[in-house]
């Protein structure tokens, strides 16, 4: 396991607070910003960042989504830029754990042993491939695994009991509970609906359980760190990014964004509410 991961999930267990992981797209609307926007997410209060990699077909990624990586397509981003950019947040002192979530093909490409070497190297604590499952996550596993990159699964609605087993023998990092069937961003999660399963995946692994899909508003964000040990956000934060590319305020803007989430997460726990 990630020592970053690791590291993170037990100092917020230790002050009773949950991980709130933040998505942003790498290249949306460019680089610069990507970085000046993750130094932001984490001064601001996001525990976990995810950085997406842009993809031509991301067949699980809502329109928003989908957008914002022909957005950094367009502007030449590919894995080994955004392996850059990691590098680069690394020796700039960014401390949070950083995932990078994206596709296989981008990491077939470039080669199974490579990516998690230099995934390794630049500083790179996991990896959610969302169209990689477990079974087939063998040639890859073995070569994250020694390099201490976690492969992080994903568990849904429509996972039964053996589906759930097979996926947390597997887990690494956290488990990530897909809220909704479907494509990211489309619709939004209902806390209460989601809280039985979550809390059954909790009695079947030691790992930390994080819930994403959905979930757009502080409020939603608290209600699910009740029973949550994460609170993944990134359609609402892109949405915010696609609608202010232009504006000066932009980091300003989804700074104060991350910073509500992170609060009410806060002000739920301590409330019990």
């Amino acid at each position: 396991m990630s020592d970053r991961i690791e590291g993170c999930f037990r100092d917020l267990r230790a002050h009773g607070e949950r991980a709130l992981v933040a998505f942003i797209m790498a290249g949306d609307p460019d680089m610069a910003r990507t970085r000046a926007l993750v130094h932001a997410a984490a001064t601001a209060g996001a525990d976990i960042i995810e950085l997406g990699v842009p993809f031509s077909d991301p067949t699980s990624d809502g329109p928003v989504l989908q957008r914002s990586a022909e957005r950094a397509l367009a502007h030449n981003v590919s894995l080994p830029r955004v392996l850059e950019l990691v590098h680069e947040l690394r020796q700039e002192s960014v401390p949070v754990p950083l995932i990078l979530f994206g596709y296989f093909n981008p990491i077939f490409r470039y080669g199974c042993e490579r990516f998690a070497r230099d995934a390794a190297r630049a500083g790179v604590d996991g990896v959610l491939v969302v169209d990689l499952p477990p079974e087939e996550a063998g040639e890859l596993r073995r070569f994250t695994d020694p390099a201490g990159v976690d492969i992080i699964h994903l568990l849904a609605p429509t996972s039964d009991s053996d589906r759930m087993r097979k996926v947390l023998a597997r887990a690494r990092g956290f488990v990530y509970y897909v809220s909704l069937t479907g494509v990211t961003g489309v619709r939004e999660v209902t806390p209460a609906d989601v809280r039985p399963m979550v809390e059954k995946v909790k009695r079947q692994t030691k790992l930390p359980v994080g819930v994403g899909f959905g979930i757009t508003t502080p409020e939603q964000a608290a209600a699910v760190a009740q029973f949550a040990d994460a609170v993944v956000v990134g359609t609402a934060i892109m949405r915010i990014i696609e609608t202010h590319a232009t504006a000066p305020d932009l980091v300003e803007r989804v700074s104060q964004f991350i910073h509500s989430l992170k609060a009410a997460m806060r002000n739920g726990a301590s409330s019990g509410a």
